[in-house]
């Protein structure tokens, strides 16, 4: 593919989504994979005949569970023995092993047991955000700016460096997260006053909450506080548990270590949290879920709330400290940015309006895209596209 254009391109590798943008003729675009979504799971499976990833990826996890990879940003930079890694195995399907001190992934591809390291499973997913710019935009994409939670480690930020360099691209520059959000409000908003910002970002497998000042482009971090294990996964465990106890009361049936079911059963949970988000009560319908019996369920929205209230309470815990150590008071917060899919849920928005009264929520960008729209400015700005305003851009 002959490159037409010199593009740089915005990614957020995200824990559970990926997302990629880039800025074309002065305006940010993200980008639509071949199914239209613009959103990419970051899911890798392996079978006997091809590796998949994104979607078609995420649809092995009910019936290739032990062959299907996700939450690598967990693992990626880090020591086997870290606590952080030691604390997921037991929970990932998948097999982690530990090669010389540092963790490898397992599984069966093209009948042969293989190995791979988490920067190499996070190359495919790059490598997927590499091939989505290149058939939108009709040339080949050789640059990126990456983004990566605020608290990464030296160690954690060369290693998506390392697996950027596999994918095929030169790392323009590894930004974080939360400065990404800030950018991609700070590019079309006139702020020449300084203001506190408050970044909310809570995707589907960690919590971060970032204080900022800003004044005329100009970005200083001054607090960032987070759950690396706390995410919108969690509300869906809490309905699977929830769904399991009842499956157990209706059939007398235990699927506690019955992978496909419970792999099923997130998958309608997931379905059954979003739909709340906009409906009072959803129902789902699992035919053949164990044993040859189908399951039927209703949720209500405020037993949802209530089954995960003590997890709505912790987010705030986080807002909480993110303030207090950044010397501030909730008053003195002037905007919130929220990130992350999670976001939508009516009653952490509720929650947050409470504890923020006087604060203006920015919500003219997708709260799954703003991330990856930040990076796409950044990654404009360093290629130097002349067509992006650089007095927004720190």
């Amino acid at each position: 593919m002959a490159a037409k254009h010199d593009y740089a391109i915005g990614i957020d590798l995200g824990t559970s989504n990926s997302c990629v943008g880039v800025v074309r003729n002065g305006r940010v675009e993200i980008i639509a994979d071949e199914r239209g979504s613009r959103l990419t799971p970051s899911f890798v499976a392996f079978t006997d005949e091809e590796r998949l990833i994104g979607e078609s990826a995420k649809f092995q996890r009910t019936m290739n569970p032990a062959n299907t990879v996700y939450e690598v940003k967990r693992l990626i930079g880090r020591k086997f023995s870290d606590e952080a890694v030691q604390n997921k195995l037991p929970h990932w399907p998948y097999r982690v092993v530990n090669d010389r001190g540092n963790p490898k992934i397992c599984v069966q591809y093209l009948k042969e047991e293989k190995f791979f390291t988490p920067e190499e499973i996070s190359a495919m997913v790059l490598a997927k955000m590499k091939e989505t710019a290149e058939a939108f935009l009709g040339c080949e994409v050789r640059k990126a700016v990456i983004t990566v939670p605020a608290y990464f480690s030296y160690s954690q930020r060369q290693a998506t460096i390392d697996a950027g360099t596999i994918a095929g691209l030169q790392i323009l520059k590894i930004i974080n997260e939360p400065t990404a959000a800030a950018i991609a409000y700070g590019e079309d908003t006139n702020v020449f006053e300084e203001i506190n910002i408050l970044i909310f970002d809570f995707g589907g497998r960690k919590l971060d909450v970032a204080v900022l000042k800003m004044k005329k482009g100009n970005y200083a971090l001054k607090s960032v506080e987070g759950i690396s294990q706390l995410g919108g996964r969690d509300l869906d465990s809490r309905i699977v548990r929830f769904m399991i106890g009842d499956f157990r009361k209706k059939t007398g049936l235990d699927i506690s270590n019955d992978l496909k079911a419970q792999a099923k059963m997130t998958k309608a949970a997931e379905r059954i949290k979003i739909n709340l988000s906009g409906n009072a009560c959803d129902r789902v319908q699992l035919e053949c879920l164990s044993r040859g019996q189908d399951f039927s369920f209703v949720l209500y929205r405020g037993m949802f709330e209530s089954l995960c209230a003590d997890i709505f309470e912790e987010t705030m815990k986080c807002v909480d400290r993110a303030i207090v150590n950044a010397g501030l008071t909730t008053n003195e917060i002037h905007e919130v940015i929220l990130v992350g899919g999670s976001i939508r849920i009516p009653k952490l928005r509720k929650m947050l309006e409470k504890k923020i009264p006087n604060m203006e929520i920015k919500r003219t960008i997708r709260p799954e895209e703003v991330v990856a729209y930040g990076a796409a400015v950044q990654a404009a700005m360093l290629n130097n596209d002349r067509s992006v305003d650089r007095r927004y851009i720190p």
